[in-house]
């Protein structure tokens, strides 16, 4: 498995330590978007996938979307809802590694492995694809990812799944592909980080807006004004665990049962009660991904993880 790093992307040590326990919601929630392929936190309170997923149904949240961001991610996500009764998948290309895998002429081998693992049902959606113009600032790598962010479109509605979508500083851009191209029927934007005209647009395309840890940040005024505008219907809540952990916990660790203090923040800024956008968003999830209650074990991936698939993951 891979680990996160013990410093921030602004250089500073962060604190290991995991957040206490929230109170659990009294009406259960899902996570829309973690990936607890990545393991974080101290050496010797790291948690298991079990563990992940016990805490996770303590806190009130009976479900996660685990998601992938390459091929060995995509993988593991898929095997780890074949199952596991708690976990649907999502399978993508990251935007940020499809310009290392076109240089390294595997980009077409890559997307055929994820057209392969969307075929399992409960593989539930394409992502995360989309673009991401702040980690690759190159015209070229930029038309990559627009290629492939197509491509996984195809792929969406090829296999009848819903999208996520990953989107750094290229708002414009994501747009005018879902729109030229044309989105998939149920398409969420992954941790939104659009302001309130962006979700307007979301809202009047019938598109999903999914609100991290991101919205209690105090600098966050323009994400919590697109909150806001956002129709009841169309809201997702997720951790992108182990990041975007919510105030007053930013930089530790992330984890799936911290949903409760994300989904209290939305509720206060909306002026709703807890247990009412608790039920919305519960409702809103299923109705991109359907339901959690298949028994794990009919996809062709069914089985335990063993330790040599967690260590590729």
């Amino acid at each position: 498995m891979r680990r996160r790093s013990a410093t921030s992307e602004s250089g500073h040590t962060r604190i290991l330590a995991y957040p206490p326990y929230p109170e659990a919601l009294a009406v259960p929630c899902y996570d829309n978007h973690t990936h607890l392929e990545i393991e974080d936190g101290e050496e010797d309170e790291r948690l298991t996938l079990d563990e992940h997923l016990a805490a996770a149904v303590a806190a009130g949240v009976k479900g996660v979307v685990q998601v992938g961001n390459d091929v060995p991610s995509s993988r593991w996500s898929a095997r780890v809802a074949a199952s596991h009764e708690r976990v649907l998948a999502a399978v993508a290309l990251h935007p940020n590694v499809v310009p290392e895998l076109a240089a390294a002429g595997t980009l077409e081998d890559a997307i055929a492995e994820i057209d392969r693992l969307a075929a399992e049902p409960r593989v539930r959606a394409i992502g995360e694809t989309g673009l991401d113009y702040f980690r690759t600032p190159e015209k070229a790598d930029q038309l990559l990812q627009v290629e492939a962010f197509e491509r996984h479109i195809g792929l969406a509605k090829k296999h009848g799944l819903a999208m996520q979508i990953h989107d750094r500083d290229a708002h414009d851009d994501v747009i005018s592909t879902l729109k030229r191209v044309g989105a998939p029927e149920r398409t969420v934007f992954h941790c939104f980080s659009g302001d309130a005209d962006m979700a307007r647009i979301a809202a009047a395309e019938g598109w999903y807006l999914s609100f991290a840890g991101t919205v209690t940040f105090k600098n966050a005024a323009s994400l919590r004004e697109a909150l806001s505008v956002t129709p009841i219907e169309r809201i997702l809540v997720e951790t992108d665990a182990p990041f975007l952990t919510p105030v007053p916990f930013r930089g530790r660790p992330n984890a799936p049962y911290l949903i409760p203090v994300t989904l209290r923040a939305m509720a206060e800024h909306l002026g709703i009660a807890v247990d009412a956008l608790s039920a919305q968003v519960a409702s809103n999830t299923e109705a991109v991904y359907g339901s959690w209650h298949q028994a794990p074990g009919q996809g062709a991936l069914a089985g335990d993880l063993t330790s040599d698939e967690r260590e590729t993951a």
